[in-house]
């Protein structure tokens, strides 16, 4: 059985954890429950063409003091969901943080994606179709979800193990960082 490394990203409060326990047990928590630097859930999904996968998902702290310690687990890792909250413009600002840490510190062949989450809500600060912009700037796929109604928590998870798995065998372990090949910056579109 294959087993995929996938780490959720973004900045505090954004649901990170809410939407992996969503996706893990099924169970949605109203509390705000901010993560104490790490933690990680089990799951196992049969993927098209590739059977049982087991899927190892961190859940990283946003808060800025454990940065550090956040970055230090994107080694190894086959991919990144980076959230942010669609209710909280200054979440979605950080994406372009998030994606430079990646960018200094991730692999150079990670697969990732950006999650708009709590998209229940109304109104947001952030509209669907900012969200689609901005991954299609860093040439990335995007999912808008709701931890607290379940759309769309399955099928952003099954699409970043799909992309993982899309690669051949040996680039599913990545094996340098990212600015030694070609930066995320080059891959947007324009000069911002």
């Amino acid at each position: 059985m294959v087993t995929l490394k996938l780490l959720t990203i973004g900045d505090s409060g954004v649901g990170k954890t809410c939407l992996l326990l969503k996706y893990s047990s099924g169970q949605f928590s109203p509390m705000f429950i901010t993560t104490i630097g790490i933690d990680y859930k089990l799951k196992t999904i049969n993927v098209d063409n590739h059977g049982e996968v087991k899927l190892q998902i961190w859940d990283t702290a946003g808060q800025e003091r454990f940065r550090t310690l956040t970055a230090s687990y994107f080694q190894g890792a086959h991919g990144i969901l980076m959230v942010y909250d669609v209710s909280d413009r200054k979440s979605f600002e950080s994406v372009s943080t998030w994606m430079n840490m990646i960018e200094q510190q991730a692999d150079s062949d990670i697969s990732l994606i950006l999650v708009g989450n709590k998209c229940d809500l109304f109104p947001t600060e952030v509209s669907k179709e900012e969200g689609q912009k901005l991954a299609e700037e860093f040439e990335i796929p995007f999912h808008a979800v709701s931890a607290k109604t379940n759309e769309g928590v399955d099928e952003c998870f099954l699409s970043l193990a799909q992309l993982v798995l899309s690669k051949p065998p040996k680039t599913r372990a990545p094996s340098q960082p990212l600015s030694n090949r070609q930066s995320l910056r080059r891959r947007r579109r324009g000069c911002c």
